[in-house]
């Protein structure tokens, strides 16, 4: 079990920054991908610490010092100075990630529950001036219960960088070939925030490698049916296999693959697009999206030099090639269907449009009888009538 601290920062309440008055931010993340922030004062945060350890004075070292397990925290002093505030930010990050990855008669206790649900004066709004990037913990949410409860950590999955990566902005970090780093989220544009020791940031999908093997588990099949998307965002193809597509095209993707490029189809043709630069139809539009879009495209597995798997067997990859046969004959299949039912339907409507004009027939009006058939056949009254 594991659990993630990523983005730090703090807030003060006073130029003096009093132990009394520093306030941290916490951005409580939860696997469903919902946000809360908490704002915990560092005497309140340590007044917690305290009792922890008052309920759990074998874990706490109060009985035998090597059998102490809750992690330490540093009392808090009666003048804080900006450093201090600051250095602390990276014991406080430090301190709740070995916190929660405790056993869980611990970790998952009502203090600790308590401690971080979300409380009345948490939903009072900060100015911009006095937030900086929080501090953001992965805590999953267990949908018998209510949302703002906390049971536990997540599983955190290790991956290994296959090639040494450069970062080009400050959200990204740099990766050595070789290196392990755990996965905090991944994201289908193909950029995955990761953490090393106590470096984070984004790094591109291609870069990473499960350890248990080459393949992904969760990449998704091929499904040639196709979803229906609009392109956010023009794209002039670099390399044959992928496509140009103009902002407000139409296509359907056929595969999405994690390292944020998607197989996609326009008309009969086929070719790798950013993801990034993709929104489903009729879903609406984010502030989120549009800023993501703003971003650069992450490398394709296929353009990484120098790269070096654990693994023997290399990743199962599919052709271009495959993709345009597969894909024709599925629309074709799909055309054949369609003129099937198109031909029943007709079928149909000639059946019901002749039933209802024999529905709508009326009777013959027999011929009138001559009068020589009157005289002969008729009673004499009758024939009285047309003498």
């Amino acid at each position: 079990m594991s659990y993630q601290v990523t983005r730090g920062g703090d807030r003060f309440a006073s130029h003096f920054g009093d132990f009394a008055a520093s306030v941290y931010m916490f951005l409580v993340k939860w696997n469903d991908l919902t946000e809360k922030l908490v704002y915990r004062r560092f005497t309140e945060i340590y007044e917690f610490h305290k009792t922890l350890k008052e309920m759990f004075p074998i874990e706490s070292g109060d009985i035998n010092a090597e059998n102490r397990i809750i992690p330490h925290l540093p009392a808090p002093k009666w003048f804080d100075g900006q450093r201090s505030t600051q250095s602390r930010q990276g014991t406080l990050a430090e301190y709740c990630y070995a916190l929660v990855n405790l056993p869980h008669k611990i970790s998952r206790c009502l203090l600790v529950v308590n401690f971080f649900k979300v409380r009345p004066d948490d939903m009072s709004p900060v100015t911009d001036s006095q937030i900086k990037k929080p501090e953001v913990f992965l805590l999953p949410k267990d949908a018998k219960k209510n949302a703002s409860d906390i049971t536990g950590p997540i599983i955190l999955q290790t991956y290994r960088a296959i090639a040494d990566y450069e970062k080009s902005s400050k959200s990204e970090m740099a990766l050595k070939a070789g290196d392990m780093v755990d996965i905090v989220e991944k994201s289908e544009s193909g950029w995955w925030f990761c953490q090393l020791k106590n470096k984070r940031g984004w790094v591109p999908a291609a870069y990473l490698e499960p350890m248990d093997g080459p393949d992904e588990s969760e990449e998704q099949e091929p499904n040639y049916a196709g979803e229906w998307y609009v392109v956010q965002k023009s794209y002039t193809a670099v390399e044959e296999d992928e496509l140009t597509l103009t902002e407000g095209d139409t296509i359907e993707v056929i595969h999405k693959l994690l390292d944020g490029w998607w197989v996609v189809r326009k008309d009969e043709s086929t070719g790798y697009y950013p993801s990034m630069y993709l929104q489903r139809s009729g879903e609406p539009n984010t502030p989120e999206k549009s800023e993501l879009r703003n971003r650069s495209v992450p490398p394709r597995r296929s353009t990484i030099r120098n790269a070096k798997s654990i693994h023997k067997q290399s990743r199962k990859q599919i052709s271009q090639e495959t993709y345009r046969r597969n894909s024709k004959k599925y629309i074709q299949s799909r055309r054949n269907v369609k003129a099937s039912l198109q031909n029943k339907a007709n079928i149909i409507s000639e059946k019901n449009e002749q039933e209802e004009n024999k529905s709508k027939a009326q009777p013959a009006v027999p011929p009138r009888p001559s009068k020589d058939l009157i005289m002969n056949r008729c009673t004499e009254s009758t024939r009285r009538k047309i003498m």
